[in-house]
């Protein structure tokens, strides 16, 4: 055939038409990582709560609040101190890590000097400390128009108490302080304090016990040296004037000692 009577061959142009989230389309992964991620922060979530105490989860709320200039709360973290900052004097009376409130502490500049060093030989402030570090978190000192504070508190797990009978814990604490309580004539107080408990397990009980406990904490006094004669008075307070916010803390199961001014007991 000759090649001027061939007819031209078609041009054909094939397109592949791509529909954009296919099968094999990437955008659900996308989604999908989205999905992951929400829910790993929603169980993150969950355990932090199970896990923290109020405070903690204070300490948490405000690190990510914009406004908060100081966070005086926990940060959340479970050393000696407990997530908290050594430049708060608050947060270290709270958690037993020393530091003197002066709350309107009206003595003698003497009297004051004498119930600083004792604060200062209990926390360890001129050298060694009289307690252990362990110890230490049980511990909180005050100065105030009454005299010095020195508070015990239970933790979480370890307690003062074994319903009214001190435990070893307790005996240590006295034990370790008795030598500086000998060492100042003052007279002393015992004063105790328990937290509250559920209103559906509420017992009309919590008066007896705190008074147990103050005279369980001054029946071990002679046994650390220090003479009963001292102890002008012991009280028990029941559930008020809680130290942390909820009532059903542990940290409000506390035991203070106070070193009275202007009152020396016979020896």
């Amino acid at each position: 055939m000759n090649a001027k009577n061939e007819k031209p061959r078609p041009i054909i142009i094939k397109r592949k038409k791509i529909i954009a989230g296919g099968h094999h389309g990437g955008a659900w992964k996308v989604a999908y990582a989205d999905f992951v991620t929400a829910m790993m922060a929603f169980f993150m979530l969950m355990w932090l709560l199970n896990a923290t105490t109020e405070k903690q989860r204070s300490g948490l709320a405000d690190y990510f609040s914009p406004t908060t200039a100081i966070i005086r709360a926990s940060g959340g973290g479970d050393g000696a101190l407990g997530g908290r900052s050594m430049t708060a004097d608050a947060s270290q009376i709270e958690m037993g890590r020393g530091g003197v409130t002066d709350t309107n502490a009206n003595g003698s500049a003497a009297e004051d000097g004498e119930l600083k060093a004792l604060e200062a030989a209990i926390l360890g402030k001129g050298g060694e400390s009289l307690l252990d570090e362990e110890e230490l978190r049980h511990v909180a000192v005050r100065l105030t128009d009454e005299g010095l504070v020195i508070e015990f508190f239970d933790l979480p797990g370890s307690p003062l108490f074994e319903g009214d009978v001190p435990t070893e814990l307790l005996e240590r604490l006295f034990a370790s302080m008795g030598p500086e309580l000998r060492r100042v004539p003052n007279a002393l107080a015992v004063e105790s304090f328990v937290a509250a408990v559920p209103v559906v397990r509420r017992e009309p009980q919590l008066w007896e016990r705190s008074s147990a406990r103050a005279h369980g904490a001054r029946s071990i006094l002679p046994d650390v040296g220090v003479s009963d004669a001292r102890v002008v008075r012991v009280t028990g307070h029941a559930d008020r004037r809680p130290a942390a916010t909820d009532p059903l803390s542990d940290r409000n199961n506390r035991l203070e000692i106070i070193v009275l001014r202007d009152r020396v007991a016979p020896r």
